[in-house]
């Protein structure tokens, strides 16, 4: 079962409902307890990293979060749940859960921020984790909306860029994590085949 992190942020009906239509159960809780038994976590995220951070710090889950990771505990985390696992995002100039080394930056006064809609995503093949989960969808468009992207301070930890005025990393798969910058809940069949190759990935 995949337990869905409610931090009063983030679309978790159709996260919740993309799951169960592949057959997977999840939960859904805000309880710290609950979380920190969990067998598999996923944070979801439409908002502010400053709120973001700030709702996870009041229910206690920042803590929990960061030990139920270095326990190996399989993670997956969406948009903002991406952003909140570097160490600082310049977005309300906000510390984070520094899981990942690096820090969260906007996109340049070139871009029209934010970025609505769909986009490339180009997996890198130095990294073996993301080739199995990006099997069969290799250079595939998904669905985003955001103004912010994560520079991770390890590159062998990028899984995907996107260009948008720039390339910029689109998700990150490191051991037991694996996070993306668009939203796979909307992205239709692509969508749905990354998140099948996690599931299969963590079974």
């Amino acid at each position: 079962m995949i337990t869905i992190i409610d931090y009063g942020l983030g679309n978790i009906g159709s996260v919740l409902n993309t799951f169960e239509s592949l057959g997977v159960s999840c939960a859904v809780s805000s309880d710290p307890v609950v979380v920190g038994s969990a067998a598999t976590l996923l944070l979801p995220g439409v908002g502010a990293a400053g709120v973001g951070m700030q709702n996870l710090k009041a229910r206690g889950l920042d803590t929990v979060i960061r030990n139920r990771i270095q326990q190996g505990v399989p993670f997956i985390g969406f948009c903002l749940g991406l952003q909140l696992l570097f160490e600082y995002s310049e977005e309300a100039d906000t510390p984070c859960l520094g899981v990942l080394k690096g820090k969260v930056v906007k996109f340049g006064a070139q871009n029209k921020v934010p970025q609505i809609g769909w986009n490339t995503v180009t997996v890198s093949t130095q990294n073996p984790q993301a080739v199995r989960l990006f099997n069969g969808i290799p250079n595939s468009e998904f669905y985003f909306v955001n103004s912010y992207y994560p520079e991770p301070t390890d590159p062998e930890i990028i899984a995907a860029t996107t260009q948008y005025g720039c390339t910029f990393t689109s998700a990150v798969a490191y051991k037991n994590i694996f996070a993306t910058q668009f939203h796979p809940e909307k992205s239709s069949t692509a969508g749905r085949i990354l998140l099948t190759n996690f599931i299969k990935e963590i079974l």
